[in-house]
């Protein structure tokens, strides 16, 4: 797995990776559609990854909006430099979360395993992307480096 926009934040020091409902069961749910690696698989190494660009990173997952927000909040006094969030069953919902990421003023970026429009014939727009002005970019276990570009991650954030 190759997380391209990790390396890219090379001013981002401190980063938050958020998963939201339903990734505790990656590896077990569907993994024709979203790998056969888990949540600790994919943490562990995007963990790695910013640790090699000379970041930390801190994981997050719940399946409860409200716990995402507060850790979004807890994040702005922390010194959190960037948040990556992939915001689960909330990719399509979540107003709440959208609210959270502007209010913190934390540059973030959005991602989502699979790829959205490979999954839905008119995807629904992310509505947690819409601070980071960007589309979700997938990033499944499985994904080769070339689908997250350090092009679009730098204009995102």
């Amino acid at each position: 797995m190759t997380f391209a926009y990790i390396g890219s934040l090379n001013m981002a020091k401190k980063l938050l990776l958020l998963n939201g409902p339903n990734l505790n069961l990656l590896g077990t749910r569907e993994p024709e559609v979203y790998g056969k690696e888990t949540l600790a698989d994919i943490e562990q190494a995007a963990s790695a990854q910013a640790g090699a660009a000379g970041a930390t990173l801190s994981c997050f997952q719940s399946n409860h909006e409200g716990a995402l927000i507060d850790r979004i909040h807890a994040a702005k006094t922390e010194g959190v430099d960037a948040i990556v969030l992939n915001p689960g069953g909330l990719t399509h919902t979540s107003v709440a979360l959208r609210h959270a990421l502007a209010g913190v003023a934390i540059p973030s970026v959005d991602v989502t395993i699979p790829h959205i429009p490979t999954r839905a014939a008119i995807p629904p727009p992310s509505l947690p992307s819409t601070p980071a002005r960007d589309a979700p970019r997938p990033v499944a276990a499985r994904a080769s480096p070339t689908r997250t570009t350090r092009a679009s991650a730098r204009r995102s954030l």
